[in-house]
């Protein structure tokens, strides 16, 4: 009898065991809680992007529509995405005469709230016909004029103010004599840079039997 109570089997006890499990599942309830949070996450973004999307329709909606809005608040539902969106609109005046303020919220249809909470964003925006009133200035972009690039006559060898005038003066700026390259410049005929220009002799072709090139 001694003997037997002073042997010790292998194995564990009824009480280690029930640690054990206490212990992987509060490690399985920790695991299944922040998987939950981060799927709860990615859906309230995705419904809080489509919320944006609906308050910027709104508003564009109103832009295009041609007619001002008058101050006050109003409120609507609309289909986007699959899914039922309710809007809130607060239109009010600003300092500038013609151009209204515009704030949009929204929330999906099946969140019940009030009309302070319960928004999933809010989109601004502006709408007017006027930005400000023109103040009369004009500025002078001086005058534009096409004399000194104007092609000459046939025969002429150009004048002295034209396109070879980049080189001095911009555009349309007096030629430099001499210059390489200068168009309408006074340099006579054959020569460039003011020296004389030998133009090659070409040579002559060979031609057949019967006469042909």
């Amino acid at each position: 009898m001694r003997a037997w109570l002073g042997t010790r089997h292998g194995g564990f006890t009824l009480i280690e065991v029930l640690v054990a499990l206490a212990i992987v599942v509060v490690g399985v309830a920790a695991v299944l809680g922040a998987l939950t949070s981060s799927a709860n996450t990615v859906l309230y973004l995705r419904d809080k992007t489509f919320a944006q999307w609906v308050g910027l329709n709104q508003i564009a909606t109103l832009r295009i529509s041609g007619a001002l809005q008058q101050p006050g608040n109003s409120e609507g539902d609309t289909d986007f995405a699959g899914r039922k969106w309710h809007w809130r609109q607060e239109v009010t005046s600003t300092e500038i005469p013609g151009v209204v303020r515009i704030d949009v919220k929204v929330r999906p249809a099946d969140v019940k709230a009030g009309d302070d909470n319960g928004w999933f964003t809010t989109v601004s925006g502006v709408q007017g016909d006027a930005v400000g009133t023109p103040n009369g200035y004009l500025p002078d972009w001086g005058t534009q004029s096409l004399a000194g690039i104007m092609p000459t006559a046939p025969g002429s060898q150009g004048s002295s103010t034209g396109l070879g005038g980049l080189g001095a003066g911009g555009l349309g700026g007096p030629a430099i004599p001499g210059a390489s390259g200068a168009i309408g410049s006074s340099q006579p005929p054959g020569t460039l840079g003011g020296q004389d220009l030998i133009m090659p002799t070409p040579s002559p072709q060979p031609t057949s039997p019967d006469g042909s090139q």
